[in-house]
């Protein structure tokens, strides 16, 4: 199959990234130059698709490294090509950023049932003497983000000696979660798409990032980690505060009422590749399969789709590669706004402690 190749300089690439972000903070301008937009997004989308086939080579060397802890709970690996939104947000938050230096671009997960299952496939990865560049391991389970954020990032630099070195020094980002934290990041940013905000970069109104964080520390009491900066240490506390932080902004009903989208599938039987299409105003949702032969095309579609989304509150589209149809919804549960997972921590969360009964004295 044809996997994109990098077809233009890093000097090249980095100055359309700069040129694309500038170009669309003024997208209403009566005289917006729609040519150096074409222009520039043809230059960002060969440097993103061109990361597919690296990340294509640890997503499948990911899933052998789960198969290996050989896991009796379900467990999911799924990977992504970064959204443009996605992109010209770090862009413009990191102003001194280069659009050939970001480490994400590629990015591949595993999810897994628990904790120690994250840390095993650490371990692994750690001991494994591949030939590509471990760049850097950071871990936000032991030191949490101050919005809550959790998880365990491996940056790698692709390398290779045969006849792929065209890839060589593009950069995947690895992400190992525990299904806990893997449903309240899906929450972020489900609640960040629907009312317009980067919730995920905390970016936003100050209560719903407030509860996140409460929100994240509880789970990490559930998972007997550390908690998050900036949170109540006492977990009576902690629940006092989340209780009423849950109710002040109806998360439950919120996020219920955000799930009521319409499906539709194509193509979807047999696929490697699933493109997801959410648009909120229009309560939809369609997922487009693909072949692995056909990711010239998905990325195609992608880029089509992304550019007919640009103005549109609340819609996202994403390029994915998952086992299966199944899973889709548990792996990027964001897009179909599924939050059943959060919920149930939040309700295990909120839940009354038990009574003690008091001892009768004997007369």
């Amino acid at each position: 199959m044809a996997w994109a190749e990098p077809k233009y300089a890093r000097t090249k690439v980095d100055a359309a990234g700069k040129q694309l972000l500038e170009l669309m903070s003024r997208v209403a301008d009566d005289n917006w130059d729609y040519e150096a937009f074409d222009s520039a997004l043809e230059v960002v989308n060969n440097w993103r698709s061109s990361h597919s086939y690296p990340l294509n080579t640890f997503q499948v060397g990911l899933r052998r490294a789960v198969r290996h802890l050989k896991p009796k709970t379900p467990w999911l690996v799924a990977q992504r090509i970064k959204r443009l939104p996605a992109i010209t947000l770090k862009l413009r938050i990191n102003k001194s950023m280069q659009l050939s230096q970001m480490q994400d671009i590629g990015g591949c997960r595993a999810v897994v049932s628990h904790v120690q299952q994250v840390y095993r496939l650490v371990g692994l990865y750690k001991a494994s003497g591949m030939k590509h560049e471990l760049v850097r391991v950071t871990d936000y389970i032991e030191h949490p983000r101050d919005t809550g954020y959790r998880s365990v990032h491996l940056i790698y630099r692709y390398h290779s000696d045969k006849s792929k070195q065209m890839y060589n020094g593009l950069r995947i980002e690895m992400q190992l979660r525990s299904r806990l934290q893997h449903a309240w990041a899906t929450a972020v940013e489900t609640i960040g798409e629907f009312i317009g905000q980067a919730l995920k970069s905390n970016l936003g109104e100050k209560p719903w990032l407030r509860f996140f964080q409460l929100m994240a520390s509880a789970i990490a009491l559930e998972e007997k980690t550390a908690t998050v900066p900036g949170t109540p240490t006492n977990p009576a506390d902690l629940k006092r505060e989340l209780r009423e932080s849950a109710r002040t902004l109806n998360v439950e009903g919120t996020l219920r009422a955000f799930g009521n989208l319409v499906e539709t599938r194509v193509g979807t039987t047999g696929a490697d590749l699933f493109l997801i299409a959410t648009n909120p105003l229009a309560k939809s949702v369609q997922v487009t399969g693909f072949l692995r032969t056909q990711s010239e095309k998905a990325m195609e579609q992608y880029a089509d789709i992304e550019k007919s989304f640009t103005g549109t509150p609340g819609a996202q589209v994403v390029l994915v590669s998952v086992d299966s149809i199944d899973k889709l919804r548990r792996a990027y549960p964001s897009y179909f706004l599924e939050s059943s997972v959060f919920l149930g921590a939040l309700k295990r969360a909120l839940k009354p402690e038990p009574r003690q009964r008091r001892r009768r004295r004997r007369r």
